[in-house]
């Protein structure tokens, strides 16, 4: 069923396809199923427009967004790509603040939008691509001074309840709906916390026999309660080793998943050819995990993941190398 005419960009946020991957788990001799959320599709190629454009209404409906406010938001890019298209739709100055670290196609999307791009340079010895904890203070706390100079409004994700209220209201609902509530597990790598946060509770809320697992880099699995030992992995987007977010509630947990950064890469790449899904870092590492699930404790089972962003985002990296 096709969509009504849409008012604007902003109203094709969501709605977006859930795909079986069928041809990686028969590839593997795996039993189960593994269905894929594909939210790369989303007009800024990335989960992250649905809690851009979640923030940015709940503070229309609270007042404390005013109208023709810059809105300031510390971003590894993609929600700061979000924030782009709804403040350009909805017509509030933007201005993404973000660490050199992060690859220069998220910061020219931005740019192309109509954001104004601050970019804060990494820590002495920090390597490009690779954002740690320590860099993101670094960028943390130059958005707070923008906010204070300008007057302006901070989405702030890491703490807005828009960002979870984006995949309750709408991201796991739609997940379920499109399965016909047929779901045993869910795996979701950690950023800010909103997409597990969100989707768990809405899956648990529907089923409490559905299982939730943590995905995080392997030696950066704090919130699995291990201490860091390698805050330098390469995949983008999360793995902060921030050990208590906001966005989670620990009582949605039911197990954690460790995933390298090159075994990310390796799933994504495989992702792009056997199952034409051009996809990031953290979408790799998602599928990577739902693999181990499959091979694991949720042999014959169907586990879910989000596709959280395009591949064109990373093109200079070495995801795409050779």
């Amino acid at each position: 069923m096709s969509r009504p005419l849409l008012n604007s960009t902003v109203e094709a946020i969501g709605e977006t396809p859930l795909v079986e991957l069928s041809r990686l788990v028969q590839n593997r001799g795996l039993s189960g199923r593994i269905l894929a959320k594909l939210d790369h599709l989303n007009p800024g190629f990335s989960k992250k427009d649905r809690v851009a454009r979640q923030i940015i209404e709940d503070a229309e409906a609270d007042g404390v967004l005013r109208p023709g406010q810059t809105v300031v938001e510390m971003t590894s890019g993609n929600t700061g790509t979000g924030l782009a298209i709804v403040c350009g739709v909805k017509a509030y100055p933007f201005v993404a603040v973000m660490s050199r670290g992060n690859t220069p196609e998220r910061a020219r999307m931005m740019r192309a939008l109509g954001a104004e791009v601050v970019l804060v340079d990494q820590l002495p010895g920090s390597a490009d691509g690779v954002v740690t904890g320590e860099d993101l203070k670094l960028v943390d706390a130059e958005a707070g001074r923008i906010v204070e100079e300008r007057s302006g409004f901070r989405a702030d994700q890491f703490e807005s309840e828009g960002n979870r209220r984006a995949h309750y209201l709408r991201t796991g609902p739609e997940i379920l709906r499109q399965c016909g509530g047929q779901l045993d597990a869910f795996c979701d790598f950690v950023g800010s916390g909103g997409s597990f946060g969100g989707c768990a509770r809405a899956f648990k809320e529907a089923n409490e026999q559905i299982r939730c697992f943590v995905i995080e880099p392997e030696g950066a699995a704090v919130i699995a309660g291990e201490a860091l030992a390698k805050p330098d992995h390469p995949i983008q987007g999360g793995g902060y080793a921030i050990a208590e977010l906001t966005m989670i509630d620990r009582a949605l947990i039911d197990g954690f998943v460790r995933v390298g950064g090159q075994t990310a890469i390796q799933t994504a790449r495989a992702l792009a050819k056997e199952e034409g899904i051009f996809a990031g870092f953290s979408s790799g590492a998602n599928v990577a995990a739902a693999i181990r699930l499959l091979e694991g404790e949720m042999e014959g089972k169907t586990v879910a993941v989000l596709i959280c962003d395009s591949g064109l985002k990373y093109l200079s990296t070495d995801l795409w190398s050779g």
